[in-house]
């Protein structure tokens, strides 16, 4: 039975040595066994990633944080969006949203680092990664960049390599701080919210809602089954009636509560067909359907197209 399992660093550095006719050790930085949590940074035209990309790079979830300047005519596959890349690209991976790359020409460069959200723990500025908006569920953190934008990324990248080849005792901080830089120019390319939504009871309501939908997520085999299926068991566990929640969210969000509920479960069917070799049945009955008929019409509904269709 195969079940996900997100791609780990160690698996990362097996085929990265295996791809390149290196030793493992030869690809780790310097020092980083001192270090809490993981980084390093490459060229994507030098390394794995190159060769990844003369076929495609795999859909699926990794363990590991990963930030990458893309130069290249590219595509951006999530579950249920679909973005294409014509030139320079900055592209934010999370490992909460599997996603598909696929190079649409051979002429890829760029730069790409990956870390652990353990590495960030140092940085004094007490970040967590997952309460950032550029790695919040449900978002798409693929941007195309101007070639000026690209080169004051590219600015950053460069640092990176130095500074990793170093011997300089803090050299892990100052990495630190390179990631930020990275991050916050992510943010800033993120469109700002038509609205400035106040942190009253409703907006917390929101939030946490949105927490608690995604924390029924990922399905990683056919023997979890998702808790929370309807409105009526977020408002239950929220304390606030039903028709107040759909109310709150209606308002902040343009969705109803069924309609997000739905949507995340069409994601992750759509993740599950295409990631798995899980049985129609066992989808259904992890995403909590009792009936394969009933997972069936919903699927049909929600993506005009039945699992069996989408899976082939």
């Amino acid at each position: 039975m195969n079940t996900i399992k997100p791609t780990s660093l160690e698996t990362f550095y097996e085929e990265a040595a295996a791809l390149t006719g290196k030793e493992v050790n030869a690809l780790l930085p310097p020092g980083i066994g001192r270090e809490i949590g993981h980084f390093n940074v490459f060229d994507i035209a030098s390394t794995i990633e190159a060769v990844k990309r003369k076929k495609e790079m795999p859909y699926n979830r990794r363990a590991y944080y990963k930030i990458s300047l893309i130069r290249g005519k590219n595509r951006a596959e999530y579950a249920d969006k679909v973005i294409d890349i014509t030139g320079n690209a900055l592209l934010f991976a999370t490992p909460k949203v599997p996603y598909h790359w696929i190079p649409q020409d051979p002429h890829q460069s760029g730069h790409f680092c990956v870390f652990t959200d353990a590495f960030l723990v140092k940085n004094k500025s007490g970040v967590v990664l997952e309460e950032l908006p550029i790695f919040q569920p449900g978002g798409y953190p693929v941007f195309e960049i101007t070639s000026e934008q690209a080169t004051e990324i590219e600015s950053v990248f460069l640092k990176m390599k130095k500074e990793i080849a170093s011997d300089y005792a803090f050299k892990y901080d100052l990495l630190r701080n390179y990631v930020l830089e990275l991050i916050h120019y992510g943010q800033k390319l993120q469109p700002a919210p038509a609205t400035v939504v106040s942190q009253n009871a409703a907006a917390r309501v929101t939030a946490l809602f949105i927490e608690l939908l995604e924390r029924q997520f990922p399905i990683e085999s056919p023997q979890q089954q998702l808790q929370l299926r309807t409105a009526k068991d977020y408002a239950g566990r929220l304390a606030v009636h039903v028709n107040h929640l759909n109310k709150v969210l209606k308002e902040h969000t343009g969705k109803t509560t069924t309609a997000m509920i739905c949507n995340r479960i069409l994601q992750e069917a759509k993740i599950l067909l295409k990631q798995t070799d899980w049985t129609i049945s066992e989808i259904a009955y992890s995403l909590g359907f009792e009936e394969v008929a009933h997972f069936s019409n919903f699927f049909k509904k929600q993506a005009a197209v039945t699992p069996v269709v989408f899976r082939s």
